[in-house]
């Protein structure tokens, strides 16, 4: 089935990670497209910058200040989005982070913690808080991003992140499996390295980054932007039979 002309005018994404990365090229192509976007994240001026990028598209956006490992914070971010919009269709669970690069002895509880709380919990938040709204009005699609760091466990460097973004694929399929019958599509997507800051505010070196762009066997990484079309396909009527699925964006098999 070909997408539909015009399927995303006037429907409501709503990002979190939105303020940089895969968030905000996300939201800029689903702006693109004639969606609507409420832009959660802890960065207030790069939130910012992501509504002026959406609205220079000729949508609507909102940012909503969201810490995704406060239940709180992700309960206010969705009921923003529906203030605001009416209705929210999409969720693009983008925010993330390794946080630190280390070997599996030097993961202290802290760091293993606060991995779990941003990649699993915030993906658990944004879910539990978007679903009963979208279950009332007929239905609705997340995608949430794991890592194709978890086919392979991040051993030397990550193993906190691999196990939290695996937690994440199990998460999705359940999710997924246990809603599937009543109009919800959930998704996950498993990139290898993108060209955002993610690697350097992980603290990844450049010798590193060399070696894993290396193992990409198309020699390069991906761009934010090819992330962000993916996910415009998955959320779309050209896709309407995929859910419980975890899409590999690996470039022909980067990190396994």
């Amino acid at each position: 089935m070909a997408r539909t002309p015009n399927y995303f005018k006037g429907k409501t994404i709503a990002i979190t990670g939105a303020a940089s990365g895969l968030g905000r090229a996300a939201a800029v192509i689903f702006a693109r497209e004639g969606a609507r976007v409420v832009c959660g994240d802890i960065d207030d001026a790069g939130g910012a910058e992501t509504v002026r990028a959406v609205e220079a598209e000729g949508s609507e956006a909102i940012f909503v200040k969201t810490d995704v490992t406060r239940r709180t914070d992700v309960r206010n971010f969705v009921q923003a989005g529906v203030e605001r919009f009416g209705r929210i269709h999409f969720l693009f669970n983008s925010a993330g982070s390794a946080l630190k690069r280390c070997g599996f002895l030097e993961i202290d509880d802290e760091l293993f913690d606060l991995s779990f709380d941003l990649n699993v919990k915030g993906t658990f938040y944004g879910m539990q808080e978007v679903l009963p709204h979208m279950l009332e009005n007929g239905g609705g699609t997340i995608v949430n991003v794991a890592s194709m760091a978890h086919k392979r466990g991040g051993p030397g460097t990550s193993v906190h992140y691999a196990s939290a973004k695996g937690a994440v694929v199990t998460m999705t399929m359940g999710v997924a499996r246990e809603f599937a019958d009543r109009g919800i599509r959930c998704l996950s997507i498993s990139p290898a390295a993108v060209n955002t800051g993610f690697q350097a505010a992980s603290g990844t070196s450049k010798e590193m980054a060399e070696r894993l762009m290396n193992d990409i066997p198309m020699k390069r990484n991906a761009e934010a932007d090819e992330i962000g079309e993916l996910v415009l396909f998955l959320c779309s009527d050209a896709c309407q039979f995929m859910t419980a699925d975890t899409v590999y964006v690996s470039g022909g098999g980067g990190f396994r």
